[in-house]
């Protein structure tokens, strides 16, 4: 299956220069059937991204862009009138889809983020007494702009602890960006092909469960999570008092998962703990809250993560 990885990761490259761990991330929430939270400034191909995944794999793509005056009905569907027949059908709304991009998801309110959200989490949605189940694969990307605050919905705690990964997408380096303005200025970006389907992801699902990870890194995983609710007991006394509260046990199911996936991505059968590192920021950065001295000192979860990383040996 790992030439099939290639095959995706190759035409997603088409129209994506750098951002490879983007592109990694996007593939392990697929084969984990979880969902992704990017942050990251406008223009930084986070909407092409997901677009270009769709295409390669041959999965329906959906967008919705998230507004103040957004209504729950407008993403999980509603049920209308038909003058014609003289009766009500349901008008499915856009998670109706394979893969979801939820851009901007904190400039609509509470009560939106929740019929997203609960979707996600059920895999279906009831609308007029009917339930319906969303078709798979099932992934939402949910991107968040961190330079404007003003107008937004913060997404509370318990809700950034659906995402099984959050990652922070930053610029391209100098040479990546020369090589996107000279595509767009001599050719523009070549023609996205299908290289794979349902099936690969379906085969790609059944891989995951076959690789091996030894007793000693499950137990490490454990323990990374383990340190960020009781630092001191890890020898992490200075972070302790910037610690409000730690990873949650959805953190230690998903890191598990992830690593799994990151090794399949790689093509290997087993795990180690440099997967384990690969994926280990994006699994707990939003999980860790942080308290209000944590804030004074500017001192983010990135910077307890890698304290974390420090302090707990890898077997």
């Amino acid at each position: 299956m790992h030439e099939t990885i290639e095959a995706i990761k190759k035409e997603v490259g088409k129209v994506i220069v750098g951002h490879e761990h983007l592109v990694d991330a996007m593939l392990i929430a697929l084969v984990c059937e979880g969902h992704l939270l990017v942050e990251g400034v406008p223009g930084l191909a986070k909407t092409t991204a997901i677009n270009a995944l769709s295409q390669a794999l041959g999965l329906s793509f959906k967008r919705v862009q998230f507004t103040p005056d957004l209504l729950p009905s407008d993403i999980t569907g509603t049920e209308i009138y038909d003058p014609k027949r003289g009766e009500f059908k349901i008008k499915h709304g856009p998670v109706f889809t394979n893969l979801l991009l939820a851009d901007e998801i904190n400039r609509a309110p509470a009560k939106v983020q929740s019929a997203l959200l609960e979707v996600m989490q059920e895999k279906q949605v009831t609308i007029a007494e009917e339930t319906y189940r969303v078709d798979r694969p099932f992934l939402v990307m949910a991107t968040q702009n961190p330079v404007e605050q003003e107008g937004t919905y913060r997404l509370p705690e318990a809700q950034l602890d659906r995402f099984m990964l959050k990652v922070e997408v930053g610029y391209n380096s100098i040479e990546e960006e020369f090589e996107i303005v000279s595509r767009v200025a001599a050719r523009g970006f070549g023609e996205i092909s299908q290289v794979a389907g349902k099936e690969d992801i379906e085969r790609l699902q059944r891989e995951l469960g076959k690789v091996h990870v030894d007793e000693a890194v499950q137990k490490y995983m454990l323990k990374l999570v383990f340190a960020s609710r009781f630092p001191a007991d890890y020898g992490l006394k200075a972070m302790a008092e910037y610690i409000e509260f730690g990873a949650s046990p959805r953190a230690s199911i998903d890191l598990y998962k992830a690593s799994r996936a990151m090794a399949l991505v790689r093509g290997k059968d087993y795990v180690t703990p440099v997967d384990i590192a690969e994926v280990l920021h994006d699994v707990l950065r939003h999980r860790i809250i942080l308290n209000y001295k944590a804030e004074a000192a500017g001192i983010g979860s990135d910077d307890v993560v890698r304290e974390i990383q420090k302090a707990v040996r890898a077997p």
